[in-house]
């Protein structure tokens, strides 16, 4: 298990403290992710990310997947952060395909998770625990001749049209963000170019509600584990 937010190493609970906690970044809802993708654990993930939010008395975080998956793309990863107490407080999805441009390889790490839990804005590479001063920025930004800031995408999720808003990030990857059942909700893309892949008819799917059997699985992302 690791930190959420810069993905070092946490501390259990002991008799000084009640929470995980991190020694940069302080208490933290320990950052589970899987060792290998496939139907079995994906289910087992959503099982537990939907116990844990009931047994702590919380809603429900939903694990978005693309769905139907783009042509030539699998889910290669699935993580979540929290544990028997808090439970679930955020989710994270991989995907991994032909990039829409290029048709080189790409990665789209999918981020849904509760104000300040800080999961979203490290695969982003932005400051701070959650995107909310990046977006309050960007909007208060008059677009030239079109007075309020559109969003730079416009996705289906969980049947509902959904703006996201790209937000400053390294040059290796493009960063959207936006909001979605209340949370925050994260769409990460490697390479930047892959961010296209947002401007298609992109749909999202809460692997929590039903799995679908149709559904693809490669080789795991090393994205989730901060090793690319």
């Amino acid at each position: 298990m690791s930190c959420p937010r810069c993905g070092g190493r946490v501390r259990a609970p002991d008799l000084m403290h009640t929470e995980w906690r991190c020694a940069d970044c302080g208490p933290v809802p320990p950052l589970h992710v899987a060792e290998h993708v496939g139907p079995e654990i994906v289910a087992s993930a959503a099982e537990r990310v939907t116990e844990g939010c009931e047994g702590a008395g919380r809603p429900s975080v939903p694990l978005w997947c693309l769905w139907p998956l783009p042509p030539g793309w699998t889910m290669t990863g699935v993580a979540w952060a929290g544990d028997d107490r808090t439970g679930t407080r955020a989710t994270a999805v991989a995907c991994s395909g032909p990039a829409p441009l290029s048709g080189g390889p790409a990665d789209l790490v999918l981020v849904a998770e509760e104000p300040g839990v800080g999961l979203g804005t490290r695969f982003a590479g932005i400051p701070g625990p959650d995107p909310g001063p990046l977006l309050t920025h960007l909007l208060a930004e008059p677009a030239p001749g079109r007075g309020e800031q559109p969003a730079h995408a416009k996705i289906r999720v969980g049947g509902r049209p959904t703006p996201l808003w790209s937000v400053k990030s390294p040059t290796d990857r493009s960063a959207y963000a936006g909001e979605a059942r209340g949370m925050w909700l994260y769409a990460i893309t490697w390479p930047s170019s892959a961010g296209y892949l947002l401007a298609e008819d992109v749909v999202l799917h809460d692997l929590t509600e039903w799995l679908p059997p149709e559904l693809v699985y490669g080789a795991p992302s090393p994205y989730l584990r901060g090793q690319a």
